[in-house]
């Protein structure tokens, strides 16, 4: 079974063709439990998600601030496993006809074996991966199977990364390129920053894919300053602690799909 690389790229060119910016959403798999998480992927979606990266919890996750940290946590104490990150795909998808990427570091995959966890994403549904900490040297083994698989093999580029880096990751990319705003974790912030802009700048002269902005995104405000330069704007530590302080799951899905939508709103670019 072939995955959804082609939905994902229909769906960020779709966001184009209407003059905006693609609301791409994370939430970690398992929390704040698995049948929980998976309502709030539904729920993120109802109001105005384009895409949902489905986070497998790490238990050092060095790209994740303390709120994602916390939520991982709090999923990995639940037991949650590379079965229920699947599931989580695969059921809002179903629901959805979205596209859901998964967001992991390398150990987890290469534990579990790069040709089965992408044969399995491939059947559940799912559109590809973002993998933060998987240099792009040494990814020919994943991006065979991905490829084999119709799933997007999404890298991460930061501000540090010189032209010729640059380069070099975006030809081995797929999907969209994920520009990491700043230098650091993740985590909502004052201000987003002028770092973004220029990395989107320097990134989209090496590529065609579309370059999305995530780490600091947190209200409609700071979307539509980052959806004014970029083809999609990722938030996911604004949508967790939505459901860290809410007081039981209804509060929580209420919470999320208020965001979304706030959200959705804000990469419209006008006011």
């Amino acid at each position: 079974m072939s995955g959804n690389v082609t939905l994902l790229s229909e769906t960020l060119a779709k966001a184009k063709a209407e003059d905006r910016a693609a609301l791409i959403a994370y939430l970690p798999a398992g929390f704040p439990t698995v049948d929980g998480g998976i309502e709030a992927v539904k729920a993120v979606f109802d109001g105005g998600a384009d895409v949902v990266e489905v986070g497998l919890p790490h238990s050092d996750p060095v790209l994740d601030g303390p709120v994602i940290q916390t939520a991982d946590d709090i999923a990995l104490k639940g037991g949650v496993k590379i079965a229920d990150v699947l599931r989580t795909v695969r059921e809002a998808h179903a629901a959805t006809g979205k596209p859901v990427l998964v967001m992991t570091y390398w150990n987890p995959i290469d534990r579990y074996g790069v040709e089965r966890f992408t044969a399995e994403l491939a059947e559940a549904g799912g559109a590809g991966c973002i993998l933060p900490d998987l240099p792009v040297q040494e990814s020919a083994l994943w991006r065979e199977h991905a490829d084999k698989h119709g799933l997007a093999t999404v890298f991460v580029v930061a501000p540090s990364s010189k032209d010729e880096r640059l380069a070099r990751i975006t030809e081995a990319g797929s999907g969209f390129v994920y520009a990491a705003s700043l230098m650091g974790v993740t985590g909502t912030r004052a201000s987003v920053g002028a770092q973004a802009e220029d990395l989107v700048r320097r990134t989209r002269a090496t590529t065609e894919l579309p370059v999305c902005v995530g780490l600091g995104v947190s209200n409609a405000e700071q979307a539509r300053e980052v959806a004014a330069f970029s083809d999609g704007v990722i938030v996911g530590s604004a949508f967790v602690q939505r459901l860290l302080d809410a007081p039981d799951q209804a509060s929580g899905l209420a919470a999320v799909r208020a965001l979304a939508g706030e959200l959705a709103r804000g990469v419209r670019r006008t006011p």
